[in-house]
């Protein structure tokens, strides 16, 4: 059976039952097969899962979609309980932030400034500050998170490497419709002709994917964008796993991030340098 609770008292009693290991999966709810392929791979990994919903607001910027961000909290704990997920943490903002917007928040470093942090000044140290705080509140011994947000993975496995925060982080990959687009909760705002559109990101790391070297990675990917209607890019870039300079022999990760009318999607892939992908 699955509880839901509000409040960190609350939170803080359910956790107190839990015995073994309990793996979290931190969300912002309107949850789809993406987020339910988290829940199954802690489930497979720990002995109790433990879902939180919050629209974090400290992540979205001034001219982003904060307000207009699905709420579906009846579904999602429907979802929940299909992937017999233990517990539901939903906090309002009080509960988040007693006492309104934290004066102290999680600073991203030199990796929050690049690709989507460039893009989003602050994103980062929003996301990087609610997801500290949940880890302190649940303390759980593992967090999933969607390889989708990749750098929003690299990043929170590097603050909890630096702080020192006794949790392990794994990543999922990510989960795609049957003609390759990455879910998101965002698809929803796209129509019929956005979403027909939107397919040649996926296409374009797909192909980009299966080149050897750099230069034919991104020249491909590039003309399989800039050949679509309706796409305005935002970056394309080819980096390390890590993050950093991509190299001529290895792994690597080509990323995207672009406007499909007035939806901004992100997708990635990893690729294998200098050899067969």
């Amino acid at each position: 059976m699955t509880e839901l609770v509000h409040g960190r008292a609350d939170l803080a009693l359910a956790r107190s039952r839990m015995t073994g290991t309990v793996a979290v999966v931190m969300t912002m709810g309107a949850l789809h097969a993406g987020h339910r392929a988290l829940m199954r791979a802690a489930r497979a990994q720990a002995d109790h899962v433990l879902v939180t919903i919050f629209v974090n607001p400290l992540q979205f910027g001034p001219n982003e979609d904060f307000d207009r961000y699905p709420r579906t909290l009846d579904s999602d704990l429907d979802a929940c309980r299909a992937e017999h997920v233990d517990l539901v943490f939903a906090p309002d903002r009080e509960q988040m932030y007693p006492g309104g917007s934290p004066l102290v928040r999680v600073a991203a470093g030199p990796l929050g400034e690049i690709l989507e942090g460039a893009s989003r000044p602050g994103h980062f140290a929003g996301v990087l500050t609610v997801v500290c705080k949940l880890l302190l509140l649940t303390g759980a011994d593992l967090a999933f998170f969607g390889e989708k947000d990749y750098q929003q993975l690299t990043l929170i496995k590097r603050m909890a490497g630096d702080l020192e925060i006794p949790v392990e982080v794994r990543g999922v990959p990510t989960v795609r419709e049957s003609d390759g687009l990455a879910l998101s909760s965002r698809n929803r705002f796209l129509t019929d002709d956005q979403r027909r559109a939107a397919l040649a990101l996926s296409r374009a790391l797909r192909e980009g994917a299966a080149r050897a070297d750099p230069e034919s990675a991104l020249a491909v990917a590039s003309k399989i964008l800039s050949e679509g209607t309706g796409i305005a890019v935002d970056y394309l870039a080819l980096t390390d796993p890590a993050l950093g300079p991509a190299p001529t022999n290895g792994p690597a990760r080509l990323l995207v991030a672009a406007r499909v009318g007035t939806t901004r999607l992100i997708d990635n892939v990893p690729l294998l340098l200098g050899g067969a992908s």
